[in-house]
């Protein structure tokens, strides 16, 4: 990339955190360019439609989950490996609506999150398959799944009064579920 189409690209990606940080989710484009002083083809060249934005102002929280898979696949414990693992990722879906999206989302606008979601799955993957030779969860678990359920629960909380008690709560019955039969 040339220096300016980065330089461009920098700007677009700090008026849209900013834009986000003053509680304007809408992620306009068109309103985006004009704030950072570029044409709007410029933003849509680097960010052909809002979920691109979005993937692109994820990547960082994206990675700590990668990174926080990557440590519950290498716990001791696989089962509190997992623990850690899905709080940390409801925490985060809860914490950025943005990040949520991203993460439930069956399609991607950039290489970049299809290669961490490949690596979210192999590490979460790796963890469930200790989880299940030790009889700590059921068989019919896969990472894909994990995924949907933490979207899902995000999903409970936010339309309640998205207290962290329902979190916790919610969460705890994923655990549960997550359990063999017996």
């Amino acid at each position: 990339m040339r220096a300016d189409a980065a330089r461009n690209r920098a700007r677009v990606l700090r008026v849209a955190r900013e834009q986000l940080a003053a509680g304007d989710d809408s992620l306009q484009l068109n309103t985006i360019a004009r704030l950072a002083g570029v044409g709007v083809g410029t933003v849509y060249r680097h960010f052909p439609n809002r979920h691109a934005l979005l993937e692109a102002l994820s990547a960082e929280r994206f990675q700590q989950l990668v990174d926080e898979a990557r440590a519950a696949a290498a716990a001791e414990d696989a089962l509190a490996g997992l623990h850690r693992m899905l709080r940390f990722s409801l925490a985060r879906a809860l914490d950025d609506p943005g990040f949520a999206a991203v993460l439930e989302s069956s399609g991607d606008s950039e290489a970049r999150t299809s290669v961490m979601k490949a690596e979210l799955d192999g590490a979460v993957t790796e963890l469930l398959d200790r989880a299940r030779r030790s009889g700590a969860i059921r068989g019919d678990i896969e990472a894909d799944d994990l995924r949907r359920l933490i979207c899902g629960i995000q999903h409970a909380v936010r339309s309640g009064d998205g207290t962290s008690r329902y979190a916790e709560l919610y969460l705890d019955v994923l655990i549960e579920g997550l359990r063999p039969a017996r």
